[in-house]
């Protein structure tokens, strides 16, 4: 690794003049206090996300109305319940704005709000469970694989509706020569908890018990994949409080996804075949005056007995940014 040393590390922009500017354009047309969330795809949803969110809420204090732009592939379901629960300290009233993607968790924490915003680009997806269990199957390369539990039940029902050719086989039984039964079990009890999430987010802010557990079981076990797009059209289907976004305003969101979408680039620093360097600002919260970050760095190394990379010397951390006496100042947040 000699040559690691001499060779100049990539490191992803800190945009933050740039963001705060745009910040301060959406949240005059809101005319509301705005707070973003903002996960790259090799992001997602989680615990320290929730600490992230804090430090940001304690400094804008609370407030009467609060604007809060998701975009995000997903995580924890609990993660969102715990941000819900948090943004409704601070403020009565929360309006999500969806002008992208908002799936999997990311679509639990826009159901604490009072009304979403979309536009012709946002979508938001089914929560049905999928998970990755110690015991689950391995892939080519020897990493495991996220198994869901709407394809088993699948698999289940396809062996059932074909039993006339496989009458007196129990089809678990041979479903665990390739599934471990703790699997089978961690993904049941994962789905009820999904369902239990839906319905205490919603329960935030929807009265009406009938129609909140009705649209956590549509968004848990209605869609035949977990990334179908629900628009805007479909999500006013299902009950959910949609207001289209206008298209300036739209125009400024896409332009800050822009912004953090450079921000969020892979800076990949190449040692030889078997040895690379990751920087990469793979979460971003930001609000007037603040803006709070994951920063992913660590080097990898390919294991060739193993088929798989292992990461070494792991430095990643949450970082806070600010503007101090007339220039950006990026300081380490500690978050464990």
């Amino acid at each position: 690794m000699a040559k690691a040393k001499r060779r100049r590390v990539k490191t992803p922009p800190l945009l933050y003049e740039r963001t705060q500017a745009v910040l301060k354009k959406i949240a005059s047309r809101v005319d509301e206090v705005l707070v973003t969330y903002w996960t790259s795809t090799s992001g997602s949803v989680c615990d320290n996300d929730v600490m992230a969110l804090q430090d940001l809420l304690q400094d804008l204090g609370p407030q009467r109305r609060l604007t809060l732009l998701v975009k995000s592939d997903g995580g924890s379901g609990m993660a969102a319940l715990r941000m819900v629960h948090l943004l409704r300290q601070y403020t009565r009233r929360l309006t999500v704005l969806a002008p992208l993607n908002c799936a999997s968790a990311a679509t639990m924490l826009a159901l604490g709000a009072d009304r979403i915003g979309m536009g012709p680009l946002s979508y938001l997806t089914a929560v049905d469970t999928s998970l990755e269990h110690d015991l689950s199957p391995v892939d080519h390369t020897n990493n495991l694989v996220a198994v869901s539990n709407d394809e088993v039940e699948r698999v289940i029902r396809l062996w059932k509706e074909s039993a006339g050719r496989s009458a007196g086989v129990n089809p678990y039984q041979e479903l665990y020569k390739y599934l471990h039964p703790l699997v089978i079990g961690a993904l049941d009890r994962a789905s009820s908890l999904s369902l239990m999430l839906c319905r205490e987010i919603l329960g935030y802010h929807m009265k009406d018990k009938a129609k909140a557990d009705r649209i956590s079981r549509q968004l848990n076990s209605s869609y035949p994949a977990h990334q179908y797009p629900i628009t805007s059209r479909e999500a006013r289907r299902l009950g959910l409080s949609v207001f289209d976004l206008d298209a300036q305003t739209d125009e400024l969101l896409q332009e800050l996804n822009l912004i953090y979408s450079e921000m969020g680039q892979r800076a990949i620093t190449d040692f030889d075949e078997l040895n690379h360097h990751d920087n990469e600002i793979t979460n971003i919260l930001e609000g007037r005056a603040l803006q709070v970050f994951y920063q992913v760095e660590k080097d990898w190394h390919y294991r060739k007995e193993e088929r798989r990379w292992v990461p070494m010397n792991d430095v990643s951390a949450w970082y806070r940014a600010r503007r101090k006496d007339g220039r950006v100042v990026k300081t380490k947040f500690h978050i464990r």
